[in-house]
């Protein structure tokens, strides 16, 4: 291994039999890695899959050794307002420093690096075409995710698009401007998009494969990040970011090959995070198990998933994230994410007539005349009891309980093997609502309707009784802001699923949410009859003192570079402040 480089460059022989995706295994060569070398390898494009199957290892996901971070992508959230638990000290509280070395940083310049090996190896490769390009389309789609985590994490970096060995002069390269990096990451997408097939003419074996919606997709994740981080900092490509995020999401919807998951009505957003298709009728009852075949038709909102196989015998990685984590509410929701949810007639608390907060008398009172997403992310009397799959009393003790991967029946093995939905159509649709009032100052309602209303029929199975639609004229007779009840449904509908944090950084409002003390549910001594009383404020658990809580906005909307890294390159530099 070659370590001189702040990339940890490694001498990479290709690890075919880390990972498969679904219906892969079979398929697999499982020569010994010895046998690996350049001069029997590389020869034909079922070398070029074997290759991009390593790819497949850095996509975020639910197990802590799996994920890029060396946690849980939805602890991600931990470091905004809207979650509390591990890893929120440092991030949201601002007290971390430029840490020595970072998991992210080395780990997405290896997934750099295996692109940049595979795109470099093809040439020797024969066979059709088409196939060939479809693998090149893999590997860039990684590239381009890989350097798009980095600038989202430290800004500009260096840019590689080549494999390095010892004495390379690009060793020691500085850091590349923020836009050039992400215009390559665009690049890098298109040609995916040109490249990997729709999910509908893809073989159901290779279900979790990089595909032309997913290019897309991700595209319109990059360009809305990229277009809100310099509108809200005057910087004059915005609008430019903006047009790209508008144009990939309205590609994907415009193509039509993927819907929201309607199957188990108006428990579809809650199954959506269980088991795909699974038991129908009464959400609350014990899910049958993982199906035996994902595949596209099964769940036509999963655009990419992180998968982890069928079950013990047909095991790609697995995970225990409802045990470890959920269980033990190392993610646990805050009051700031509890706020953000809507009464049934379509307003915030402190507006809708149905808010009874000052009068509650239970913790389950909050959850009364809700939009339905709240129940179906947190936990309120229809807890499920782990030891037999049936109801217990509700149990509010002094955290807020995260539903969504909540896997019942996984629960006594402590094994589980439900996918991650890295993207999804939903978040397609918030891009391009987002995007579209970002750009304008302005969206309409048609555009309204195809997005943010169409998640609301979702959650309500079309009964406006239970949420309304959201319109400019019901903005404006309420008084509302149209940019906070676009930011509203993303937090909502995203919730838990890594993205709140990220969102405050591009949005620059962290330097305004997460100073702010970190509250949890109200408390009543009744429901916690055997326990010690919590700190609180103002009769609510007390998270985290507002004392604890700061963000300098001149230094933490980007991390700090791994100090080992600086001493490695001179010519890199740190980040301002730290």
């Amino acid at each position: 291994m070659i370590q001189k480089y702040c990339f940890k460059v490694m001498q990479w022989l290709l690890p075919v039999a880390v990972l498969t995706v679904a219906g892969c295994m079979k398929k697999l060569d499982l020569r010994p890695g010895s046998q690996l070398a350049d001069n029997n390898f590389w020869k034909t494009t079922t070398d070029m899959s074997q290759a991009c199957n390593y790819l497949y290892t850095f996509l975020n996901g639910l197990n802590a050794a799996d994920d890029p971070s060396g946690y849980p992508t939805p602890l991600q959230d931990n470091y905004s307002d809207k979650a509390f638990g591990d890893r929120s000290v440092g991030f949201g509280d601002g007290s971390s420093v430029a840490p020595a070395t970072s998991n992210e940083w080395i780990n997405y310049y290896k997934a750099i690096r295996a692109a940049n090996n595979i795109l470099e190896k093809s040439v020797t490769v024969t066979g059709d075409a088409a196939t060939i390009n479809r693998y090149l389309g893999e590997a860039r789609f990684f590239r381009a995710l890989s350097y798009f985590e980095l600038v989202k994490r430290f800004g500009n970096v260096p840019y590689i698009n080549r494999t390095l060995t010892a004495g390379d002069e690009m060793l020691y390269s500085a850091r590349t401007p923020r836009q050039q990096v992400i215009d390559s990451v665009y690049a890098d997408l298109d040609f995916a998009a040109a490249n990997c097939p729709q999910p509908d003419v893809m073989a159901a074996a290779e279900y979790g494969r990089i595909t032309r919606s997913a290019a897309l997709a991700y595209k319109s994740r990059v360009g809305l990040f990229q277009g809100t981080w310099d509108k809200f900092r005057s910087i004059s490509t915005a609008q430019r970011n903006l047009q790209v995020a508008i144009d990939a999401s309205s590609t994907v919807m415009s193509e039509a090959k993927h819907t929201l998951y309607t199957t188990q009505g108006a428990q579809s957003y809650f199954y959506l995070f269980q088991y795909d298709g699974g038991a129908s009728g009464n959400p609350v009852q014990t899910v049958v198990g993982p199906q035996l075949n994902y595949t596209y038709a099964t769940n036509k909102e999963n655009i990419l998933v992180k998968l982890y196989g069928q079950n013990q015998n047909n095991n790609i990685t697995s995970h225990n994230f409802g045990r470890q984590y959920l269980d033990q509410a190392h993610i646990a929701p805050t009051r700031q994410m509890m706020d953000m949810y809507l009464y049934k007639d379509g307003l915030p608390g402190g507006l809708s007539a149905y808010d009874s907060s000052a009068n509650q008398t239970s913790s389950l009172t909050e959850f009364r005349n809700r939009d339905p997403r709240m129940e179906m992310s947190v936990y309120n009397n229809t807890m499920i009891t782990p030891s037999t799959g049936g109801l217990i009393a509700y149990n509010a003790g002094v955290n807020y309980r995260y539903r969504k991967y909540w896997i019942v029946s996984d629960w006594a093995s402590n094994v589980s093997y439900v996918n991650f939905n890295v993207l999804r159509y939903a978040e397609v649709l918030l891009n391009y609502a987002e995007a579209k009032f970002e750009q304008n100052g302005s969206i309409s309602d048609e555009d309204l309707n195809l997005t943010i209303n169409a998640l609301r029929k979702r959650a309500t199975a079309n009964d406006a009784g239970k949420l309304p639609l959201l319109t400019n004229a019901f903005v404006s007779a309420n008084g509302l802001n149209m940019e906070t009840e676009i930011r509203r449904e993303r937090t909502v509908e995203l919730a838990f699923e890594g993205h709140a944090y990220w969102d405050l950084l591009r949005w620059k409002t962290a330097e305004t949410l997460l100073p702010r003390a970190i509250l949890g549910r109200r408390y009543f001594p009744a429901e916690n009859p055997s326990g010690a009383t919590p700190k609180l404020l103002n009769g609510y658990v007390l998270l985290e003192d507002q004392s604890f809580r700061k963000f300098n906005p001149e230094r933490d909307y980007l991390w700090g570079l791994p100090t080992k890294e600086l001493a490695l390159n001179k010519a890199l530099d740190q980040n301002p402040n730290w």
